[in-house]
């Protein structure tokens, strides 16, 4: 009997090891792939403008092409919203995280997490009702979750699928650069822009009608404008208990865009300068442990505060930083943020980031920019001014130089907590260097090698003009 079951065994233990042996070579196909897509071929840099411009009825969304060899090499996807007063940008969520920086004016940004307590309140909007009836012993109160005041000079985290949305209440235009990160462990999509839409429809553009249907077809593929607008409206007209009058309101076509105008009084929720906290003991117990980890954290910060420089110089100019220790939130999305102001004709020391892409945004002035890579050849040689924005690989040597009237960018990184390495400077690579191996590496005499060690010591990555001619 045994003998009859061997050849079953054997014809068993040969599927099961052909089954192993496939299912490693499928999984070395994969990281083969992976690895080969995150590989930056890149043959040259430049700086780079919006290429798509989507117009809604309360802003304009403007796109930087992602297919970029640059913006391919870092997993990164630009965007730049800007938001007209007393106008709401849709609540939204996206699959990968995002840093946004605040260019110019103020407004009120809200979270919805999930797991998060509603423990704010707004007085006069909220009705408890079912069926158009007050419910008995309901408060005059909305609930919802905190909402944050943005300003000039913020940068803002928005973790991978947690909803959003953002209100301008100022006086001028609320102009918000964005930087997706494709690359985070969060997004198992692929490797493009989206944003799952909660409302509004197609935006409005100024081109033909061919090319607006072009253009709508485009934009379908990625933002998913309104998806609550596909599902059955009886589904979801009893998942929300409501009518289903209601539910084809939400559902109905809207042409507004992404960003849309708000009526005036329309927006009366409770202010993050007026705010005020409440523990609603009734409707939650303890907390689940995500509160603690997760709810209460600080969703922004401000970047560009002159009193918390990093790195200061009072000749060169002065880094400001946000990693995961100013901003802990930051370690659930792995970026980071850093605002550089040059003084007129100062230097960025070249250094490379030891674990980080960046993308480099000019928000004011004008600098000559340069970027090596690991062939020694110059990818990027060119002069840059306000609104241009490229990127610097992880490795790639990088320095720059202020023109006359100063330079100053924001700059956007994939890790938590970024390394550089500068080549000169104090705690430099060729400072740490023996004197003997500058002089046999680059063939100068002992006292040249000093001074390239040596005359830069008393400074840190930012320097101010030396002075010296170039002969």
């Amino acid at each position: 009997m045994a003998s009859n079951n061997r050849p079953s065994f054997l014809l068993l233990t040969i599927f099961l090891i052909s089954l192993l042996l496939l299912n490693a070579e499928a999984q070395q196909q994969t990281e083969t792939r992976l690895r080969d897509a995150r590989q930056c071929r890149l043959e040259r840099l430049s700086a780079s403008r919006p290429s798509r411009r989507i117009e809604s009825e309360g802003g304009v969304t403007e796109l930087w092409n992602e297919n970029e060899d640059q913006f391919q090499c870092a997993g990164v996807a630009i965007t730049r919203n800007i938001i007209q007063p007393s106008c709401l940008s849709l609540p939204n969520f996206a699959p990968s995280p995002r840093l946004v920086y605040i260019q110019q004016g103020r407004g009120v940004l809200g979270f919805s997490a999930p797991g998060c307590p509603e423990t704010y309140q707004s007085s006069g909007q909220y009705r408890g009702s079912k069926g158009g009836q007050q419910q008995a012993g309901e408060s005059d109160r909305d609930q919802h979750q905190k909402i944050h005041r943005l300003r000039q000079g913020d940068i803002v985290a928005l973790p991978a699928g947690v909803s959003h949305w953002c209100y301008n209440d100022g006086n001028e235009e609320l102009i918000a650069l964005s930087v997706t990160d494709f690359n985070s462990e969060s997004n198992q999509l692929a490797p493009t822009l989206k944003s799952f839409y909660l409302a509004g429809g197609q935006a409005r553009g100024s081109q033909s009608q061919q090319q607006q249907q072009q253009q709508h077809e485009q934009e379908r593929d990625d933002y998913a404008v309104n998806i609550i607008r596909e599902f059955d409206s009886k589904i979801m007209a009893e998942a929300f208990d409501v009518s289903e009058d209601v539910m084809r309101k939400m559902q109905r076509a809207d042409d507004r865009g992404f960003i849309v105008r708000v009526e005036q009084g329309s927006m009366r929720m409770i202010k993050p300068d007026e705010e005020e906290e409440y523990e609603e003991k009734s409707r939650r117990g303890r907390g689940n442990g995500l509160e603690e980890a997760f709810c209460n954290m600080r969703m922004n910060t401000q970047l560009d505060n002159r009193r918390e420089a990093d790195i200061y110089s009072r000749q060169a100019g002065r880094l400001n930083s946000v990693n995961m220790h100013k901003l802990p939130i930051l370690q659930y999305l792995d970026m980071s943020a850093e605002k550089g102001n040059l003084y007129p004709n100062a230097i960025l020391a070249p250094h490379w980031s030891m674990n980080a892409h960046k993308v480099v945004y000019v928000t004011r002035g004008e600098g000559q920019v340069q970027v090596v890579g690991h062939n020694g050849r110059a990818l990027f040689n060119e002069r840059v001014k306000e609104g241009d924005l490229f990127v610097v690989p992880q490795f790639y040597v990088a320095t720059k130089k202020a023109g006359d009237n100063g330079f100053e960018w924001v700059e956007f990184q994939t890790s938590a907590s970024p390394m550089k390495s500068p080549l000169v400077g104090s705690r430099s690579a060729l400072r740490g260097m023996p004197l003997d191996v500058l002089t046999n590496s680059y063939r100068i005499s002992n006292k040249e090698a000093q001074d390239i060690k040596y005359n830069r010591e008393q400074q840190h990555i930012l320097f101010p003009p030396s002075g010296r001619s170039s002969s």
